[in-house]
């Protein structure tokens, strides 16, 4: 690669980027370790303010300790089966042919559509948009290779920092919109909040537009001059490389090699998920049926299908579990939080303080900063929800604020902080070939402009 540029209208920000990556990577530990300190905290709290003995804190650690493993489950299902489906054959296909759209000699077209394909895709789904956006930037690097590299990597990490939880794969909305979800078993919502209430509601469109709009826009301003624009070296760009689904078998097969290979096992099954969802959002209409269960069982069928034989999909789906471990060992822990704030006192004594501080016109706003603020320490939106939950939501009620307006507040609080935090960017970076710290300075302009825009919005939504 080129040498990094100094003297340019944004150094000073990459300079303070790099300062707080290096600040995070020696202070911020693992996201593991991290949810452990929290539980010996809310602990102690539990101790304090939640009016109970040591062993009524264990206790109620334990009574929810398992308390989210179908909650787990969808969130891992999530990054699974965006995983899958952006390694498939005809997803690779289509971004190499909109690789194409820009003009090479406007490097900054091709930022735009980084920008654009992220923060789309992360709408319709988060994972497909965090693996899809780091394949998407392989592909535009090698058409365009006049684009600046550091800054077409810092656009595929805009769709989690700025609209996944605005949109289809978002774990509050949708976990909300899920029959007998945690919450209505612990008695903290009635029913089930319609996506019409949350996702689909004019505020939060409108909203989503408007940041893809200003982003993307000052995305390409921030584009250097040729001179300062960091190049790929080309023994870099040859390590590159992107998921290969493996070659079939050539010569005459066994019978467990033609089933495993047999692609009429991928339609029959596809053909199935896919009829009886189309059945389900027939019989409940279609901002009903937009929930955890069947948001993931549409992209997991898609995946089925585009990746049209069995063993195609099955080695999809085992490099995929790679990125879903950290879920599956933390969310035990979230739910030992929740059950700490469940089963004790603690959650009304934090549902008084939220009311304490606020009025009906400033606790979205609040909650809005207080989401952002946790998330960089909980890089999780549906281990955050359900630590946040149980004191969020009776608090919405004691002020009167509108619960559906709390969920939406509380999805794009736990955006806010998503793009100056790594957690989320290991998986694009290893397939990028950069460190954090090479995107961050980017990231953090988009997050001061970002900032404005959505505390205004949400000092203006109990208005609306």
């Amino acid at each position: 690669m080129a040498e990094p540029q100094s003297g340019s209208k944004v150094e000073f920000l990459k300079n303070w980027g790099d300062g707080l990556t290096r600040w995070s990577e020696r202070w911020i530990p693992d996201a593991l370790v991290i949810v452990w300190i929290l539980s010996i905290v809310t602990f102690i709290l539990a101790l304090i303010w939640g009016k109970t003995t040591p062993m009524g804190a264990v206790v109620a650690w334990g009574k929810g300790f398992w308390a989210l493993l179908e909650f787990s489950m969808q969130m891992c299902l999530i990054m699974m089966t965006g995983y899958i489906l952006a390694c498939s054959p005809p997803v690779k296909k289509a971004l190499d042919g909109l690789s194409a759209i820009p003009n090479p000699d406007k490097p900054a077209q091709a930022i735009l559509a980084m920008a654009l394909f992220s923060m789309i895709t992360a709408w319709l789904n988060w994972g497909l948009s965090l693996i899809g956006s780091a394949m998407f930037a392989l592909f535009l690097v090698r058409r365009n290779p006049k684009s600046d590299y550091r800054l077409l990597v810092a656009a595929a990490y805009l769709g989690l920092g700025c609209t996944w939880h605005s949109g289809l794969s978002g774990s509050a909305t949708l976990l909300v919109n899920t029959p007998d979800n945690f919450l209505m078993k612990s008695k903290l919502l009635d029913a089930t909040i319609p996506t019409s209430e949350t996702i689909f509601t004019g505020f939060n469109i409108v909203l989503a537009i408007i940041i893809v709009v200003i982003v993307s826009a000052l995305m390409m301003a921030m584009h250097p001059s040729e001179e300062k624009t960091y190049r790929v070296k080309p023994e870099l760009l040859d390590k590159l490389k992107l998921y290969e689904p493996p070659e079939r078998p050539t010569g005459k097969a066994s019978p467990s090699e033609w089933m495993n290979w047999w692609p009429g096992f991928n339609i029959i099954v596809a053909a199935a998920g896919l009829i009886w969802l189309g059945a389900e959002v027939y019989k409940t209409g279609f901002v009903k049926a937009i929930n955890l269960n069947n948001i993931n069982l549409f992209f997991l069928m898609l995946g089925v299908l585009f990746h049209w034989r069995p063993w195609s999909f099955l080695k999809a789906t085992e490099e995929a579990g790679r990125a879903v471990w950290g879920i599956v060992i933390q969310f035990p822990f979230y739910a030992g939080i929740f059950g700490l704030f469940k089963f004790t006192e603690l959650a009304t004594v934090a549902t008084q303080a939220f009311v304490a501080i606020s009025t009906p016109g400033t606790y979205l706003l609040i909650i809005y900063w207080y989401a952002g603020l946790l998330n960089y320490l909980i890089p999780s939106g549906g281990g955050e929800w359900a630590v946040t939950a149980p004191y969020l939501i009776p608090a919405a009620k004691q002020l009167g604020v509108s619960i559906p307006k709390t969920v939406v507040t509380y999805a794009w609080g736990d955006m806010l902080t998503d793009m100056i935090q790594p957690f989320w960017a290991i998986a694009m970076l290893a397939v990028a070939k950069l460190e954090f710290r090479e995107i961050m300075g980017w990231l953090l302009l988009v997050f001061f402009v970002y900032f404005i825009v959505t505390s205004v919005a949400f000092l203006i939504y109990p208005m609306i």
